[in-house]
């Protein structure tokens, strides 16, 4: 078997400059690359020794730390396969998600320890480790006593790397399986594409649970040797006193809103600066034009989801277009309608793609997995597209009613499901409006029955804020006594979509 492990792809640089630093920043320890080949091979011992065994899942809910990044690492020199989760995410969520990975072992911030351990005591979890943003908890005391040496276990390139859930929009959460293949080849190309070098320093202010922090940003650096300033969160202030030392930011929208906020963002602060590149939610074109005047830079605005990683970008090397994500990278696409037939170039259709990039299906979702590709292995993006006439493409709308807020995932149903169970809720419908910081802003709109004529919006948002992640908690909730419906019955959001902008206006 050819040995396809993705950490070797990493090792390789890593071993080039033992001594170089690979990560620092505030409120950080520094480590160099031995330290982190060293910090991963104790972990992986520690998983194994702990009854993990090649191919098993480790759940991993934890602030963001360098420690955590060594953790992945190390599941990836073990076999293991990464199931990183949402720091936002409550009990009812991580019940689900632990009961259905079934994992071997679960790493969780010492403050959720004993409600995680009695999830995962019902799953079957062999193992229950914790880990704090500081990079301290059990996890790294139990490591610290083992060996540094390990040796990488053989991988396939179709074995499971990772395993990303992602919202189901009939209230099912998917988990997205993706081998070591599809996140090699991502990375390979982006570092190639987006002209990744040595001597970059990426300023690093995402979260690491989601595509866009772990495997879009980190993986560049790990394939260019280069340093990252690792931010704990995104702070503006903070950012803008660590560009000058940067040459590389990646950033959701909200990011790039709140740092034109900054008086203190100047040309001057971003004076070393080679990229900016945006992703995770659309890009408002005045968000882009105030960018380019305040700074000089245009930033690169690219496209991608969990199942593919990155699928288009604007070029490095040639004109950046407001409202696009350029053209296709090393994966096929294609535009169709609901049928599957192709529509022509100009006209808007839903986003299909093919690829080494694109993940083998979702975790225990056989029929689900079938529905989502076409008979030539197409997978169906849902995202509705438009190519236009200078090549360049545009994401128009989702064909799911997927709301994109602050850059996470948002599936109206989900949300629905959680509100139709408060009592004295007939029915609920959530949408999303336009919101200049986050993106969308969730809205619900929900119809009270004869039990609940005195239910408020307080009530609704106090009845699930412990139960679901704050960024899915909805921003506006208004009482209605009924919901827009056409001849056949269904519920018209295209009507609550523009009653909410009009709402938000008054």
């Amino acid at each position: 078997m050819t040995d396809s492990n993705l950490y070797n792809l990493f090792d390789a640089r890593f071993e080039q400059q033992p001594e170089a630093i690979a990560f620092e920043g505030p409120s950080i320890r520094t480590y160099r690359f031995q330290e982190v080949r060293e910090g991963a091979g104790r972990i992986a011992n520690l998983l194994l020794q702990s009854g993990a065994a090649p191919g098993d899942r480790v759940a991993v809910q934890v602030g963001k730390s360098v420690e955590a990044v060594l953790l992945y690492l190390a599941c990836l020199r073990a076999g293991l396969v990464y199931l990183p989760l949402n720091t936002a995410y409550k009990s009812a969520e991580l019940e689900y998600f632990i009961s259905d990975s079934e994992p071997a072992i679960v790493v969780c911030d010492p403050a959720a320890a004993d409600e995680l351990r009695a999830i995962a005591n019902n799953a079957g979890v062999r193992e229950v480790f914790t880990l704090d943003s500081d990079g301290n908890g059990s996890l790294m005391d139990r490591a610290a006593a083992l060996p540094a040496e390990f040796v990488t276990v053989r991988r396939a390139g179709d074995d499971l790397a990772a395993i990303l859930y992602t919202s189901g929009t009939t209230g099912r959460s998917k988990g997205a399986m993706l081998s070591h293949d599809n996140l090699a080849s991502n990375a390979k190309t982006l570092h190639r594409y987006w002209q990744f070098r040595e001597d970059d320093i990426l300023l690093h202010a995402l979260p690491i649970f989601h595509v866009h922090g772990l495997f879009v940003a980190l993986h560049c650096a790990f394939l260019a040797g280069g340093k990252v300033i690792f931010l704990k969160k995104f702070d503006a202030e903070e950012v803008i006193r660590q560009l000058p030392r940067a040459t590389v930011f990646m950033g959701v929208p909200t990011f790039y809103v709140r740092l034109l906020g900054e008086a203190d963002f100047t040309r001057e602060a971003c004076r070393n600066m080679r990229l900016f590149t945006a992703g995770s939610a659309p890009l408002l074109e005045e968000t882009f034009n105030a960018f380019v005047e305040r700074t000089g830079h245009v930033i690169l605005e690219r496209y991608g989801m969990t199942e593919a990683g990155m699928i288009t970008s604007n070029p490095y090397e040639g004109e950046r277009k407001a409202g696009t994500v350029g053209f296709p990278l090393d994966n096929d696409v294609r535009i169709a309608d609901e049928e599957g037939k192709i529509v022509k170039d100009g006209e808007i259709g839903i986003l299909e793609i093919k690829g080494p990039n694109v993940f083998k299906g979702y975790w225990r979702m056989p029929e689900k997995t079938a529905a989502e590709f076409r008979p030539d292995g197409y997978f169906i993006t849902g995202d509705m597209t438009r190519k236009g006439e200078d090549g360049y493409y545009r994401i128009v709308g989702r064909a799911k009613d997927l709301i994109i807020s602050g850059g996470y995932n948002v599936y109206p149903k989900e949300i629905e499901s959680f509100i139709d169970e408060i009592s004295g809720v007939e029915e609920s419908a959530v949408v999303g409006r336009p919101h200049p910081d986050f993106g969308e802003a969730v809205v619900a709109f929900v119809v009270a029955n004869a039990s609940g004529a005195a239910l408020t919006a307080g009530d609704i948002t106090a009845a699930i804020k412990d139960r679901i992640a704050n960024f899915k908690v909805p921003k506006e909730v208004y009482i209605v006594s009924d919901l827009p419906r056409n001849a056949m019955g269904k519920v018209q959001k295209n009507q609550l979509r523009d009653q909410a902008i009009e709402r938000a206006k008054s």
